[in-house]
């Protein structure tokens, strides 16, 4: 890696100031842990004239009960959520999914907004400048050709958040500060699918926290599949909620990461509702998974291993929650 580009450091003590700063700047780019942005900017990607610090803000790290739910604040670390009671008590999937990104020191730092807005990752973009220079560069970033994809028109790079799924299938949202106040949406409505432009923010506005309602009955938990047992993006990572009532899935709501350039909860599950949770249920839960996730060769494993292993995991998470 080279060493990083030249840039102004901002660090706001409030979200006005910040978003002020990127109103200015529209080219800046937000700094909270930066285990994602900092390796990325020594390679190349990007040459923001201004870094936002948000971590003078107050409050931003806090973890707070919101009427049985909780509202957690965008630049809580990974290994604060990772760590809470509260959190591993109410909604152990996204503890779960905390414990599984990476490894100690990087949760240390990295926190649930960054990890949410995670940059796409690909073979062809995570690379030195002088390999990306060498390739003619891709779609995702100074290029006009998608190298996974050379007869398509979008970049496929695969979104590899882990907290995503998690909270998704707990029915979270986001707050977003901009200039012209907050505004709340569903998680889910944070992405779209388009490796070279998956978020659907603004320049200027910045994910501030994340509100998962109260779950009463419901079973959740998330798994994934990488290369090495720690350090690496999931391959395939599945989020399962469920609730089972006298012995019928009374809820049921799955959520994939890793495959597409978007986290995205699974459609038509719905039919699964009322049924058994058993091995059959569990088998069609998997054919879902396999016929709605279609990876691209963006890593350097096989694109229908990862659809097979989102399968697998989805299947056995969906049977280990049943039966709890």
């Amino acid at each position: 890696m080279d060493g990083l580009p030249a840039f102004a450091l901002a660090r706001p003590e409030s979200l006005a100031e910040a978003v002020r700063v990127l109103v200015a700047h529209p080219e800046g780019r937000i700094l909270a842990g930066g285990t994602d942005l900092i390796p990325n900017l020594r390679r190349g990607i990007g040459t923001p004239p201004v870094l936002v610090d948000l971590s003078a803000i107050a409050g931003l790290d806090a973890i707070e009960d919101a009427g049985g739910g909780l509202r957690i604040g965008a630049c809580t670390t990974l290994a604060a959520l990772a760590g809470d009671s509260m959190v591993a008590e109410r909604f152990p999937a996204v503890a779960e999914a905390a414990r599984a990104v990476a490894a100690p020191g990087h949760r240390a730092v990295a926190t649930l907004g960054g990890n949410l807005c995670l940059d796409t990752r690909c073979v062809f973009y995570n690379q030195s400048e002088w390999w990306r220079r060498g390739n003619g560069y891709c779609l995702k970033h100074r290029g006009s050709v998608c190298h996974v994809a050379p007869q398509g028109e979008r970049c496929h790079a695969a979104f590899s958040g882990d907290m995503a799924p998690a909270m998704m299938v707990l029915a979270a949202e986001v707050e977003i500060a901009s200039a012209t106040g907050t505004r709340v949406i569903p998680l889910d409505a944070l992405y779209r699918d388009d490796g070279a432009s998956h978020l659907t923010l603004a320049p200027w506005e910045i994910v501030s926290a994340v509100r998962i309602p109260a779950t009463a009955g419901v079973r959740a938990g998330y798994r994934k599949a990488r290369a090495r047992g720690a350090i690496d993006f999931p391959l395939a990572g599945v989020a399962v909620a469920l609730a089972v009532e006298v012995g019928k899935l009374a809820s049921l709501r799955v959520a994939v990461t890793g495959t597409s350039s978007r986290p995205f909860v699974l459609e038509g599950v719905e039919a699964l509702l009322g049924r058994a949770p058993d091995g059959e249920a569990a088998t069609k839960v998997g054919k879902l998974v396999e016929k709605q996730v279609r990876p691209m060769r963006s890593t350097a494993t096989a694109a229908n291993y990862r659809r097979q292993v989102a399968a697998v995991l989805a299947r056995r998470l969906f049977l280990g929650l049943a039966c709890a």
